[in-house]
């Protein structure tokens, strides 16, 4: 990234229309519902249907910072997969701004289009997309062909990053001698291998048995900490977005309609829609101090549990759940950060009504 103040992705009113003449009926659309009392994207979204087009992205607009692991997720048809793909232009936008390290791609050219896959944006689909005939090294070292660098550098950065993935002694392999996890790590591989500042991952784990999805889940966290790439992560899976995300975002039939944190898509949903989703979430597990804590100081007594903001509600709780008092939450450094009462962390992990 250039080190500016510019998030390494910015969308901004990002539509995808499917059908004939989208780009004219969205205009229309658009203009339409700004000369109605309260017309918005909704609105236009509506007439759209009824004239039978398909809005599938609609008005999406949000900011992914440098270094962030961002999940997009919902529902089947919700729209997610067409966002990462108008995000990553592998699919057009029909409106709107996608700007990445502040160039909107979307105004790109072919060869530029070419040039950032090559050296700036990794992606990885649920569909490893090997070639059957290319050992594991040879695959992995593809996009560095493509690049025309020569064999012996290819081989020798291709070898970092089957080592960073957990595949080093099966080089010389083919796809049909690995299993659907280590089938997954070349495409992983594939992908890093040109060291990309921006990496897409759409559901790349939901076609694998859950014992081996949640052990490359694992192993992604440890890969990230390695690295400093933007993340754009797809999935349908609710555990696997609060395992793994910085920030959530939720679509619903081609909106997006809440961005948090794991904790605020746990603790504070904005609608039924995403509060079903966190319905049968371990909410203790997820949310942390820092989404309850309150601002003031506090001393440290003798019987101080040690609070810190990055602590899990039930960790919190169980080392506080004899006090009644307000507690003080202490960061690394040992300065207090704020204070928090073992009452508001046994609130914060009742069930709600349905």
């Amino acid at each position: 990234m250039s080190g500016s103040d510019n998030p390494a992705i910015a969308c901004r009113g990002l539509w995808q229309v499917f059908g004939a003449g989208a780009d004219r009926a969205l205009a229309t659309a658009l203009a339409t519902a700004l000369d109605r009392a309260g017309g918005d994207a909704a609105r236009a979204a509506a007439d759209l249907q009824a004239d039978g087009f398909v809005p599938a992205v609609q008005d999406a607009g949000f900011e992914v910072r440098e270094g962030e692991l961002f999940v997009i997720m919902g529902l089947s048809g919700s729209g997610k997969s067409t966002l990462i793909r108008c995000i990553s232009q592998l699919l057009p936008g029909t409106a709107g701004e996608v700007l990445v390290d502040g160039e909107n791609i979307m105004r790109a050219g072919r060869q530029r289009l070419i040039e950032l896959r090559r050296r700036k944006l990794g992606m990885v689909f649920q569909h490893f997309g090997l070639f059957p005939h290319m050992t594991v090294a040879d695959n992995v070292a593809y996009p560095l062909r493509v690049q025309g660098i020569g064999r012996a550098a290819r081989r020798a950065k291709a070898q970092q990053v089957i080592d960073l993935v957990g595949l080093d002694g099966r080089e010389d392999h083919y796809p049909r001698q690995l299993s659907g996890g280590q089938r997954q790590r070349v495409g992983i591989a594939r992908s890093l291998v040109t060291d990309c500042e921006v990496w897409f991952l759409d559901e790349p784990f939901s076609a694998l048995d859950p014992l081996i999805r949640r052990q490359l889940q694992d192993e992604f966290l440890a890969i990230r900490t390695k690295l400093k790439t933007t993340i754009v992560f797809i999935t349908h899976d609710i555990n696997e977005a609060l395992k793994l995300a910085d920030r959530i975002a939720i679509m619903r039939d081609g909106r997006i309609v809440q961005i948090g944190t794991p904790a605020e898509i746990v603790l504070k949903p904005v609608d039924d829609y995403v509060r079903e989703f966190s319905r049968d979430v371990a909410k203790g597990q997820h949310a942390r101090v820092a989404s309850v804590m309150q601002a003031g100081d506090g001393e440290r007594g003798p019987d101080d549990p040690g609070l810190r903001p990055d602590m899990t509600l039930d960790a919190a709780l169980a080392r506080c759940m004899d006090l009644y008092q307000p507690v003080p939450v202490w960061d690394r450094a040992g300065q207090c950060v704020g204070t928090v009462h073992p009452a508001d962390l046994a609130a914060a992990l009742q069930v709600e009504e349905a």
